[in-house]
């Protein structure tokens, strides 16, 4: 008789057993800078100097929503905040996109999980101006602006070979060191926080979470302690 578990593949690992314990200072009111983008500068320098244990700390998910109210989620690249808000950009006909204009309500979420933390954001998107959205493109390198032409996102191909063969057309089109305009229909999204959440993570499952929230009548913010 053959051993029939010689050839079989070796089975996952079972959620339900696999824990991390934080261990951390944990995260207390009287350390909060009064406004909540503030506290994200500090927050996002700290995971950016992180480099061997962050990847890529400007990652966060995007979850948005249909008009119908059915979510999805993707993980796209944060280019810039400030003040205002928090900046990404995409295809204006991708599924992100068509979903905020149907429902600008969205959910930005940073998980940094080396470090024990996640920051939480709910707000709205709006589109950000043309010109900010041509001055973030002239930054891209020259691959990533013909990728931005090249891919008609969440649209169904047919094979990579369709999207390779788009790629090599524009390449051809626009050599290394010549501009490569903006596409018309590529730009940037400004999500303005109505709340801020500062998760840090604790033993036990006592986890800090400190979120402001924005009052809508006087534009000022509170801080609120949650449960974890």
């Amino acid at each position: 008789m053959t051993d029939s578990s010689a050839s079989s593949p070796e089975s996952p690992p079972e959620p339900a057993g696999m824990r991390e314990q934080y261990v951390t200072d944990g995260l207390a009111e009287t350390e909060l800078s009064a406004d909540p983008m503030d506290q994200f500068a500090l927050w996002f320098k700290e995971a950016a100097r992180e480099t061997a244990l962050v990847h890529e700390p400007n990652a966060m998910v995007v979850s948005t929503a249909d008009a119908e109210g059915r979510p999805s989620s993707r993980t796209v690249l944060l280019k810039a905040f400030d003040e205002r808000g928090f900046v990404f950009f995409t295809n204006y006909a991708s599924r992100k996109a068509r979903e905020l204009s149907a429902n600008p309500y969205v959910s930005l979420l940073f998980p940094w999980h080396p470090m024990a933390r996640q920051v939480i954001v709910t707000g709205t998107a709006t589109r950000v101006g043309r010109e900010e959205t041509v001055a973030y493109f002239r930054t891209r390198p020259h691959g990533s602006q013909l990728g931005a032409w090249a891919s008609a996102q969440s649209s169904v191909l047919v094979s990579r070979e369709e999207l390779d063969r788009s790629y090599a057309d524009l390449a051809a089109r626009y050599p290394e060191g010549e501009q490569v305009p903006a596409p018309p229909n590529w730009g940037g999204f400004r999500v303005s926080p109505r709340t801020v959440e500062f998760w840090q993570g604790r033993t036990n499952r006592l986890h800090d979470r400190l979120r402001y929230a924005r009052d809508t009548e006087s534009g000022a913010w509170r801080v609120e302690r949650l449960s974890p």
